[in-house]
């Protein structure tokens, strides 16, 4: 097929190398404009746009998606057959979603209609779903909403948003391949969305991130992996912000008062969190590394009975 591909972040990288290596015809890529920049002040490309690049494919990169007739323009003169979107991060107008042969679709990671919208990994870690997966979708004028083309599931258990984020961009490529032969050879089935299942996923704040010590250590677990490695969860320790790495639930009863520090072991900081006992076994203080807290304590002191937050920012 000739294919337009609009994405960003690294997620939409495995993609596109599946589009590549299946042969198809990749005429142009469509990713955000360059936002940040180096100590030198050169412009930092976007994951996307970097590998792009290294394919000598063209890249575009247009401020605005709606109302924008030279990009209108672009995909016309291109005539694709089908338009692949993974994260660009922005709606397409639905003058956009009608030109292609065979649509539009995106790769979104969660299962649909659960979780629609921007922030699907981290909220099925920190909500504590066995399952997410991957969905790919047959694009319309709403959030998510379209009919769904193929979707694959996942365990989340025990996985951090930054290990789960990679493996649904690895298995979204995967499937992305599989159903474009489909679509192509007209055996795709479309499978309208259950509105009443619906849920939505909204982006993750910095604020989303500190620790209530009230809450359980199981909550608490998954709000570190959810969060990982952005925001990070964090608490403050003697009214400096530190990032929770990582964490484990001990199942056990602690009646000390929340954020407590009742006891320091050579596996880390016990602490009191609703009425159980979390253990705080790997942190970032600011201007460093994330470290053990047994590498922290080797020449830093925290005593046990301290408390942890609360703190808000």
């Amino acid at each position: 097929m000739r294919i337009i591909y609009m994405g960003t972040p690294e997620f939409a990288v495995p993609p596109l190398e599946a589009l590549i290596n299946a042969g198809h015809q990749v005429a142009l890529v469509v990713t955000q404009p360059d936002k940040a920049k180096d100590r030198k002040g050169n412009d930092l490309y976007s994951p996307v746009k970097k590998r792009a690049l290294d394919y000598g494919i063209t890249v575009i990169q247009p401020d605005r998606v709606k109302d924008n007739p030279d990009l209108m323009g672009i995909i016309k003169a291109i005539n694709p057959d089908c338009i692949v979107v993974a994260a660009y991060g922005r709606i397409l107008p639905k003058a956009i979603l009608d030109m292609p042969r065979y649509g539009c679709i995106n790769i979104h990671a969660s299962l649909l209609p659960k979780y629609r919208g921007a922030a699907p990994i981290q909220r099925s870690i920190i909500n504590g779903d066995e399952f997410t997966g991957i969905s790919i979708m047959n694009m319309d004028a709403g959030m998510d909403t379209g009919d769904v083309l193929a979707d694959v599931a996942t365990v989340t258990h025990g996985k951090t948003a930054e290990a789960l984020h990679r493996e649904l961009s690895l298995l979204g490529a995967e499937l992305l391949i599989s159903t474009l032969a489909e679509i192509e050879n007209g055996k795709a089935v479309r499978k309208k969305q259950n509105e009443a299942e619906a849920s939505y996923a909204p982006m993750i704040q910095k604020k989303d991130g500190l620790v209530d010590f009230n809450e359980c250590p199981a909550v608490i677990e998954r709000l570190v992996r959810g969060l990982y490695p952005w925001p990070s969860a964090y608490t403050t320790f003697e009214g400096e912000m530190v990032k929770i790495v990582e964490v484990e639930d001990l199942n056990q009863l602690n009646p000390a008062k929340a954020g407590t520090i009742s006891r320091i072991t050579e596996r880390g900081l016990e602490v009191s969190a609703g009425g159980g006992t979390l253990l705080i076994k790997k942190v970032q203080f600011p201007g460093k590394k994330p470290m053990l807290v047994t590498d922290y304590l080797r020449g830093n002191r925290i005593s046990e009975g301290a408390l942890l937050g609360p703190h808000t920012i």
